[in-house]
This record gives structure tokens, C-alpha cells and sequence, in this order.
């Protein structure tokens, strides 16, 4: 019995589809700028942006398993779990482990630096941020470039670590760590308590006042 293994629900549906959101408007946002369908691409930027803010404040707000205490341990713990790597062992974390809830902050400050900095962008004058005219000509042009390079190069290297990083612990340590961010679900000890999920209305009441949010300050500025 004390080897005995039951589903158990680690993921809310809110943390679920933020995150396959994110891998579509990311690939929404690459293809409309290369298309020059830049207006779509400000609307990426604005869904991004909401989505964001949402998950700033599901992170002290929401289900156990989102909330940024539960999972930012110590880099410290973040490099003991790194060593630990290589130890086929089974799969009895609740969330994100110590190294992957770095990644996840990592990736987050990314997606906000993008977004704050094509706020402010500009492309040669063909397409610009809409707080554009709030700085000048010579910053506009860095935080443009600060754009560039934080998708092309950090963002994307951040996700190609990601995925490998998943690719990793199911070719080394026979971890799925895809289907519980599909399902929500994964088995874990019979002994060991769930985590408690936030309500799905009070992530609805986020979401709303996140979009709100944007929508007031794109309006007023």
C-alpha cells in the first residue's frame, strides 16, 4: 500500500490555458510580424499583456500549485535538483520542481520586457507602439531593438530550454510532465495531500479586471 498511486488534480484549468495561450500568441506574434500584419500583432501584444497581469496576480491569489511562494524555492535548491538530474526516481512533485519554477520566472520577466518594450517600439515609422510618442526618437529606437533581441534571442532560447527540458525528464527520468499541463491530473502517492484549487469565477474576476486594465490604459494614454 505505501507504494499505492492516485490521480490527483495539480493544475487548475486558469494556469492550463495561460500556458498553451502564451505558445499560441507567441506564434500569433512571429508570424504577423513577419507578414507585416502589425495590427494583429499589437493585438497579441495587448492579449499577452492581459494575460500577464492575470497571471501576476493568480500567482498570489490563485491555486496552490500558481501561487509564486509555492514554487520559487532557493537557487540553492533549484541547483541540488539540477544534480539530482541524472537519478531515475519517480515523479512526486506538486507543481513545478526547484529548478523549473526559475524557468517559469525567467520566462515570464522575458514576456514582460517584450511586451513594455513594443509599448514603445517603432519599425522605420511603417508601424509604432501605442505610447510611441511618449519617448523619444533615440529611446525608441533602443527599446525597438531591446524587442528584437529579447524575442529573437532570449525568448526563444528560453523556450527551446524549455522544451528540451521536458523532452529531458522523459527521456532520463520517465517523467510526463506534458500530460498534467493537458489534464491537470497526475499520479501521485496515495498519502500525499492535494493541492487546493482556487475557485474558477474568482479567475474569471481576474482575468476581467486585467483586461480591464489594459483596455484603460491603452484608452487613456
Amino acid at each position: 500500500m505505501s507504494g499505492m498511486r492516485l490521480s490527483m488534480r495539480v493544475w487548475d484549468l486558469p494556469i492550463r490555458l495561460f500556458h498553451w495561450a502564451i505558445v499560441v500568441l507567441l506564434v500569433i506574434s512571429y508570424l504577423t510580424e513577419r507578414t507585416g500584419r502589425m495590427q494583429w500583432h499589437f493585438y497579441s501584444g495587448y492579449t499577452l499583456l492581459t494575460l500577464l497581469i492575470f497571471r501576476l496576480i493568480w500567482g498570489f491569489v490563485g491555486s496552490d500549485t500558481a501561487r509564486f511562494r509555492h514554487f520559487l524555492k532557493s537557487p540553492a535548491a533549484a541547483l541540488r535538483h539540477l544534480a539530482q538530474f541524472h537519478r531515475r526516481e519517480p515523479d512526486n512533485e506538486i507543481g513545478h520542481n526547484a529548478a523549473g519554477g526559475w524557468m517559469v520566472l525567467v520566462i515570464l520577466l522575458l514576456l514582460a520586457v517584450q511586451v513594455v518594450t513594443g509599448l514603445f517600439a517603432r519599425d522605420d515609422d511603417v508601424s509604432e507602439g501605442p505610447f510611441r510618442n511618449y519617448v523619444s526618437d533615440a529611446l525608441s529606437d533602443r527599446l525597438s531593438y531591446i524587442h528584437y533581441l529579447n524575442f529573437n534571442y532570449l525568448i526563444l532560447t528560453a523556450v527551446a530550454l524549455h522544451v528540451l527540458a521536458v523532452l529531458g525528464y522523459a527521456v532520463v527520468k520517465r517523467h510526463n510532465l506534458l500530460r498534467p499541463m493537458i489534464t491537470g491530473k497526475k499520479r501521485m502517492p496515495a498519502a500525499m495531500r492535494a493541492p487546493r484549487m482556487a475557485s474558477p469565477v474568482l479567475a474569471l474576476l481576474v482575468l476581467a479586471c486585467a483586461a480591464g486594465a489594459v483596455t484603460l490604459l491603452l484608452r487613456t494614454f
